[in-house]
């Protein structure tokens, strides 16, 4: 029997945000405050986007596929926190085998606060939508899914670390509360699951030097279309 997650209430109203694409190509949202700002992964992946390009134009078959992936993986983890029923209908078999195997990290979530929420910083001047806001072994974190074709590094994940701080950044701006712990969960297509936790505060100061090179680069590539 799959496990009844409890649902508590968000401490504030979080408002929707318009979505469009900026001149170099990234998501940009609109916010309450009038701005608009780059989406986090816009940000944090910045520095990966042309070899993601060129990967793309290379492997269009298999792009298409972990896109594909990634977004039904997505959907059936928020509809499993959401108490729903979950069913491999229509499911690719590779994703619903990723999203058995996700089911004991899953486990490990409960007192869910928010799932695919926009959330927005004028401080970071960053605005985005959070996979989960919940407690994952008893600690309210920042919780992100991933499929993935193999298991990744640490070291591989830097931009994930990054987002997830940037969220809990934004909680905390957007709530008053803290948020001391980021996890980020993987599902392999190697039959493995991996878990990373980790502080925000560990990850602020690289954070911050990458929004500092995305605008430098922004201005960059403002200036050519001037």
């Amino acid at each position: 029997m799959s496990k009844k997650f409890t649902h508590v209430d968000g401490e504030c109203l979080l408002e929707e945000l318009s979505v469009e694409e900026s001149v170099s190509g990234g998501r940009v949202y609109k916010v309450p405050n009038g701005h608009k700002y780059p989406s986090v992964t816009t940000v944090t992946g910045f520095k990966k986007q042309e070899f993601f390009k060129q990967w793309r134009r290379d492997n269009p078959k298999e792009a298409r596929r972990v896109l594909a992936r990634g977004t039904t993986f997505h959907k059936l983890v928020e509809d499993y926190l959401n108490n729903e029923q979950v069913t491999p209908d229509g499911v690719r078999p590779d994703v619903w085998d990723m999203f058995e195997q996700a089911k004991p990290m899953l486990e490990d979530i409960n007192n869910v606060r928010a799932q695919e929420v926009p959330l927005w910083s004028s401080t970071l001047q960053l605005a985005g939508r959070v996979d989960c806001i919940a407690e994952y072994n008893g600690k309210l974190s920042v919780i992100d899914f991933k499929g993935s074709t193999r298991e990744k590094r640490k070291s591989d994940i830097d931009n994930y670390f990054m987002q997830a701080t940037a969220y809990a950044i934004m909680y905390h701006e957007r709530t008053g509360v803290k948020i001391d712990n980021i996890v980020i969960l993987i599902s392999t297509e190697e039959g493995t699951n991996q878990v990373f936790e980790s502080n925000p505060i560990h990850h602020t100061k690289d954070l911050y030097d990458c929004i500092q090179d995305y605008k430098a680069h922004l201005e960059k590539e403002l200036r050519m279309y001037r």
